[in-house]
């Protein structure tokens, strides 16, 4: 928001929008590339998926659902910080919620009150569609909870970020 660049894209006739989609769009791109990386790696120390075509293929659009949503919502929180170290902090907190779910121990295993928070939040879902895509744990009702946050998440993100951009750039 302090660059020429943007000052620039204020001069024209070029959509707020288009600012941070491009930025999604791009932090999209990178971070498929290194989930797509950290999964090679995965398979040759010895992670053996037996998922067909077409679960890979819902593997692949979670993810990049996942990926959209995360990243609308940074840019949202980087918009609304009023620093580029506040921006960093507010976004670390959100980097615990991957280790309060199902990604390393099952749910019922955790104490009762982490255990009702584990099971409410965005990432055990996710976690636990993407484990039954990959190697065909029961899906139950997680695929339909893991698409339903990620478009929750997304949709409250980009219309924060879109308004928190506006505001920015003197464009209400």
């Amino acid at each position: 928001m302090t660059s020429g660049f943007v000052d620039r894209l204020r001069t024209m006739p070029v959509r707020a929008s288009a600012v941070i989609t491009g930025h999604v769009a791009a932090s999209l791109a990178r971070n498929l590339f290194a989930t797509s990386i950290v999964l090679l790696v995965a398979v040759a120390i010895g992670f053996r998926p037996s998922a067909g075509v077409g679960e890979w293929l819902a593997t692949v659009g979670l993810v990049a659902l996942y990926i959209l949503a995360i990243t609308y919502l940074f840019a949202a929180i980087g918009l609304a910080a009023k620093s580029t170290e506040s921006a960093n902090g507010y976004g670390f907190i959100l980097l615990f919620l991957p280790h309060v779910s199902s990604a390393f121990v099952p749910v019922e295993t955790m104490p009762r009150w982490l255990e009702v928070f584990a099971d409410n939040q965005p990432i055990t879902p996710i976690i636990d569609a993407l484990r039954a895509l990959l190697i065909g744990t029961e899906m139950g009702a997680s695929g339909y909870l893991a698409v339903g946050w990620c478009l929750l998440i997304l949709a409250v993100a980009a219309m924060w970020a879109a308004v928190l951009f506006r505001a920015k750039a003197g464009q209400r």
